[in-house]
């Protein structure tokens, strides 16, 4: 059995790039939470860019790796069961990230994950506890990103897994799959693990292009044209399919009456339960929830069984479907949201429940109910 340890991405001049690359994208990010927290927030948003980059670099490395697993077979011989799962994992996360398509087509999810995963959409990942969910992501960046390739740097080591057929990342990638771990173990802001995992899946594509190249007998000064290309296509999908994704309609414009018609009926539900308790808001200041979500908390249950009773669910005597009133889903299968956002120097306050819209992707802000996105504001202190 012969096996090339010959990786381009290994070069100085790969391994710089890559690296620069990398780490770049995650700078480049925590400048933009700083100086432009809005532009920020939007940019993190469900089926944005960088969600798409997420999918498409994941998706794309699925299929370098299935490559780099035949190449493997011919130069080899061995069966290359490591970067087959690898690209099985990799395309699995990928469809993970935009919930097997379920808001690209917004089709209902089953009851079971409507009840049982916290985003009331169609993946495992989130039916998960948070814990387990952060140990599994660190495992894998620490474990495929740092530790093999570093232990694989030793030949002995690196001898046990020719024989094994375990193929490791370029230890070149290291310092930015170090850095990924630290970021997301002190998680510096908000939604950093979105912005992680993207980086990830750039990771996992860099690497995936370096096994393909290692194997094809490549030297290690080759070119750097073919990642170039890899990346660039990776960034026009997350674009286009972004703008798609933002852009598409509902064929049935029933649908805006109906949204409007459930949002005023959440709101008279939620005004009379804060008047009921001489409040003005049964919400507290940050809260940002799928409204199921919300009121399934232990603390809230007594507000999921008034509102089993309010205007909301009353419109199913007027043809609500019983799985959009229990569940709270918009006439797209997508989740009513309730947000309270305040600023307490000022006492400025502004709580609205809305509707992803016919789009199903978020175009308000933190203040504000913008875009295609239908709401009604609950409670506003300017």
């Amino acid at each position: 059995m012969r096996y090339t340890t010959l990786m381009p991405l290994s070069s100085g001049r790969r391994t710089l790039v890559a690296n620069l690359l990398l780490l770049g994208f995650l700078g480049a990010f925590a400048w933009l939470e700083a100086s432009y927290p809005d532009t920020y927030y939007r940019s993190v948003q469900e089926d944005q860019a960088l969600e798409w980059a997420s999918f498409w670099s994941f998706f794309i490395a699925g299929g370098v790796f299935t490559v780099a697993a035949w190449r493997q077979r011919g130069t080899t011989g061995s069966v290359p069961w490591f970067l087959v799962g690898l690209a099985m994992f990799c395309v699995f996360v990928a469809m993970e990230e935009i919930s097997w398509g379920q808001r690209v087509f917004g089709h209902r999810p089953p009851d079971y994950f409507l009840a049982q995963n916290y985003q009331q959409e169609i993946n495992l990942h989130n039916l998960a506890s948070t814990k387990l969910r952060l140990i599994a992501f660190r495992g894998i960046v620490l474990g495929y990103g740092v530790l093999l390739p570093l232990v694989a740097s030793v030949p002995i080591v690196r001898r046990l897994l020719d024989r094994l057929a375990i193929v490791p990342p370029p230890v070149g990638l290291t310092p930015s799959m170090l850095a990924m771990f630290w970021i997301h173990a002190v998680y510096p802001w908000k939604f950093t693990g979105e912005v992680i995992e993207c980086a990830l899946g750039f990771g996992f594509l860099f690497a995936a292009l370096a096994n393909a190249s290692g194997f094809s007998g490549e030297r290690a000064s080759g070119s750097l044209k073919p990642a170039a290309a890899t990346l660039a296509l990776v960034v026009a999908l997350a674009f286009s399919t972004a703008w798609w994704s933002q852009n598409r309609q509902s064929g049935d414009p029933a649908n805006l009456e109906l949204a409007r018609a459930e949002a005023v009926a959440l709101k008279n539900d939620l005004t009379e339960l804060a008047e009921a308790k001489g409040k003005p808001s049964i919400t507290k200041c940050g809260l940002h929830k799928r409204l199921y979500t919300f009121v399934q908390k232990k603390k809230m249950k007594k507000y999921a069984r008034a509102l089993a009773e309010g205007s909301f669910a009353g419109l199913a005597d007027r043809g609500l479907p019983e799985a959009r009133a229990e569940f709270f889903l918009d006439p797209w299968n997508s989740p009513y949201w309730i947000r309270d956002r305040c600023e307490k120097e000022n006492g400025r306050r502004v709580v609205f429940v809305y509707s992803f819209g016919p789009n199903r992707s978020r175009d308000s802000s933190r203040w504000k109910i913008l875009g295609d996105d239908i709401g009604e504001y609950v409670f506003v202190e300017p």
